[in-house]
């Protein structure tokens, strides 16, 4: 018997309200500079996770379509859709962000430069980051972006496992991709805290509900209905908007002369992810 309405947004809104959790992060005061560099590698080992996870649920359905092929029981027809769908997504994930940056470099080159005088290093500092926006709260709205596609396909899953009945199973995704979460909002505010910018609560919840309330949107969808395409659609954007992520995050860690700090944040982040990870599958998720 399919679960209620009712109890099935509760599930989705919690699962996507404990992005919350890992926000605060955010607000330190002026860390180390060794610290810095910590928390924007291990923003990259989160991600790089992240980018494994998502690849490989988009790449099910093609796998299966596959598998179809190799028993002599279907064609080509649907592996080539799939795969399609699966190459689309990511290019339009990954060349989308690299055109907005473009676009935004050539905006930036064009506005004149403040004259010498009282304020003129904050003012040009202010033109060459767009508008007031320093690249760690660039970094962490892109992030946002990406974690909330990939968070509408955990959503997905949720409702799907709700209208079919599946309550063990819905509430055991609830509380696997709960604390999956947690390190999803780490990985979203370290970029700025790896830059010492401390952001007000509102931006938080902002980048907070960009990245989450996706899930509660994916729950409530989901349990109309189910599609692969879809599916592979979403996780596939996910992908590439995370893939651009990593690469702008590298090129800032390479700056810094601390390679061995550099490759504990990284294995730090990717562990993070891959316990979580193994929460949800002990869980029978």
């Amino acid at each position: 018997m399919p679960v209620g309405a009712t109890q099935t947004l509760v599930l989705g809104f919690i699962a996507g309200l404990t992005i919350l959790l890992g926000m605060p992060l955010g607000r330190l005061r002026a860390p180390a500079p060794g610290l810095r560099v910590f928390l924007n590698a291990t923003a990259i080992g989160v991600l790089l996770f992240l980018l494994w996870d998502v690849l490989a649920h988009a790449w099910e359905p093609i796998d299966a379509a596959l598998g179809v092929v190799r028993d002599g029981s279907g064609g080509l027809g649907p592996v080539l859709g799939t795969g399609a769908l699966f190459l689309g997504g990511l290019a339009v994930g990954l060349l989308s962000l690299a055109g907005y940056e473009r676009w935004l470099e050539q905006r930036q080159a064009r506005q004149p430069r403040p004259r010498p005088g009282p304020g003129a290093m904050q003012a040009d500092e202010l033109v060459r980051l767009g508008g007031g926006w320093s690249t760690g709260r660039r970094l962490a709205v892109l992030i946002a972006v990406g974690i909330g596609l990939h968070n509408f396909g955990e959503g997905l899953a949720i409702g799907g496992s709700a209208a079919r009945g599946e309550v063990a199973m819905a509430t055991l995704l609830v509380v696997g991709f709960a604390l999956h979460n947690a390190t999803e909002g780490f990985g979203i505010v370290a970029p700025m805290a790896a830059e010492g910018d401390r952001p007000g609560w509102l931006l938080l919840l902002g980048l907070g509900l960009i990245g989450g309330g996706p899930t509660f949107l994916g729950t409530v969808i989901g349990r109309q209905f189910t599609s692969d395409a879809v599916s592979i659609v979403f996780l596939t954007l996910a992908a590439g908007s995370i893939l651009f992520v990593i690469i702008q995050l590298i090129g800032i860690a390479l700056r810094s002369p601390s390679r061995s700090i550099l490759y504990w944040g990284v294995l730090t982040g990717l562990a993070l992810g891959f316990v979580t990870d193994m929460v949800v599958t002990a869980g029978g998720a």
